[in-house]
C-alpha cells in the first residue's frame, strides 16, 4: 500500500476554503457524467523474486464515472470522482490468471484558470483510495492486499454550452497499487497507475 500528500490535498482544500464563497449569481455545484477509458500502466516486480519484471497486467476497461464538485471561489473547487467497483483480469505473461475488483473513489483540489470563459481549462491534485475485493487469482491460491492509498493528477477543459451545461473533456494519473499474496508470503508487487481519459457532460445547479 502506497499513501502520498494526504497532509498537502487537506491544506489545499482549507486554503480552497479560506479564499471565500462563490459569487452569489453561481451556483457552486457542478455534476459530470463520464465516459472514461481505463489504462494501467502494467508494471510489476519479478513473480517469486526472479526472472524477468513486469510480467503480470491488468485489463483496459471503459468504466463510466460520477463527477461532483463544489466551487469554493470562481477558481478553486474541490471534486469527488465516483464509480461502482470495477472488474478486471489480470494475466501473467498474456495469460489470464484470474481477477479482481476495484472501487477507486478519489478527491481532488482544483484550479480554474478562466472560469468565466467558454473555454475553461483546469488542473488538479489529489488523493485516491483503492479498496480491492473479489480477488480470484491462481485459483485461490494468491490474493491481493485490500487497499491502496496514492496521488492522483489532473487536467482537463469545460467547453460551455450554456449557462449549465458544459462538454468535458479530462486526463487523470493515478497512482494504484497492491502487493501480490500467496501462502502468506509476498510474491510479487503490482504498480497498476492507470492513465484515465475521460469525455462527458456536465450541468452547473
Amino acid at each position: 500500500m502506497r499513501s502520498k500528500a494526504p497532509i498537502v490535498i487537506l491544506a489545499a482544500l482549507g486554503l480552497a476554503l479560506a479564499t471565500g464563497a462563490v459569487q452569489a449569481a453561481d451556483s457552486p455545484w457542478l455534476v459530470r457524467a463520464r465516459v472514461t477509458q481505463l489504462s494501467p500502466a502494467d508494471k510489476s516486480d519479478p513473480v517469486g523474486g526472479a526472472g524477468a519484471a513486469n510480467r503480470l497486467s491488468v485489463e483496459k476497461r471503459i468504466i463510466p464515472e460520477l463527477d461532483i464538485s463544489y466551487f469554493f471561489s470562481p477558481n478553486l473547487a474541490a471534486e469527488l470522482v465516483l464509480t461502482y467497483p470495477q472488474k478486471h483480469e489480470v494475466y501473467l505473461d498474456g495469460k489470464s490468471i484470474g481477477s479482481f475488483k476495484h472501487l477507486p473513489p478519489t478527491l481532488l483540489a482544483q484550479y480554474h484558470f478562466v472560469p468565466e470563459g467558454q473555454f475553461s481549462p483546469y488542473v488538479g491534485v489529489g488523493v485516491n483510495f483503492t479498496r480491492i475485493s473479489g480477488v480470484k487469482l491462481l485459483g485461490g491460491t494468491a490474493d491481493l492486499e485490500s487497499n491502496s492509498v496514492g496521488l492522483a493528477l489532473q487536467a482537463g477543459v469545460d467547453f460551455k454550452i450554456d449557462q449549465k451545461w458544459s462538454i468535458n473533456l479530462d486526463l487523470k494519473r493515478v497512482n494504484i497499487g497492491s502487493d501480490v499474496m500467496a501462502g502468506g508470503k509476498k510474491i510479487s508487487a503490482v504498480k497498476v497507475d492507470p492513465t484515465l481519459v475521460s469525455v462527458g457532460l456536465g450541468y452547473r445547479f
